[in-house]
């Protein structure tokens, strides 16, 4: 799992942000880093609604800092694009439906008993202009929420 210092792995992946886009990690640091990067592992789950949806209010304090906030899960660009619609959510979601960034970022768990594989752990990165990881909190735990005050710290620091 990369740490605090290290330099973010680099991803190309589908963005919902009301159409699908494409988005590259690399591409996006001069113009909007920091940039939060908050792993679920499913959307229309409650923890993860109630995650996504704390962003959302937040999200004044985080265009305050120039920071940009971006959910990453498993689920198709489709389904995140629904997901944004029913709980109002005006940041973009990035789907890893073919798991290669929560295998870059090293946070992969499953849900065994109930037959679900190679989800995202509920995970924050923050990522500065030079493409390095300022902030890593990761929970092998999928009902704990981050520390959203730590987060909006840390980009703040990183800003």
């Amino acid at each position: 799992m990369p740490e605090t210092g290290d330099a973010a792995p680099n991803f190309t992946a589908p963005l919902a942000n009301g159409d699908v886009d494409s988005f590259t990690l690399s591409d996006r640091l001069a113009d909007e880093a920091p940039i939060v990067l908050a792993f679920f592992p499913g959307a229309f789950t409650s923890v993860c609604t109630t995650e996504m949806c704390a962003f959302q209010d937040r999200l004044a304090s985080f265009d305050d800092l120039d920071a940009n906030v971006y959910g990453v899960s498993r689920d198709s660009p489709f389904a995140l694009n629904e997901f944004r619609d029913q709980n109002d959510l005006e940041f973009g979601l990035i789907s890893d439906y073919n798991k290669e960034i929560t295998d870059d970022y090293d946070v992969e768990m499953d849900f065994a008993d109930l037959g679900v594989y190679g989800v995202a752990k509920r995970s924050v990165f923050v990522v500065d202009g030079d493409g390095q990881i300022t902030y890593a909190w990761v929970s092998d735990d999928p009902g704990v929420e981050p520390d959203y005050d730590e987060v909006e710290a840390a980009v703040e620091d990183a800003a």
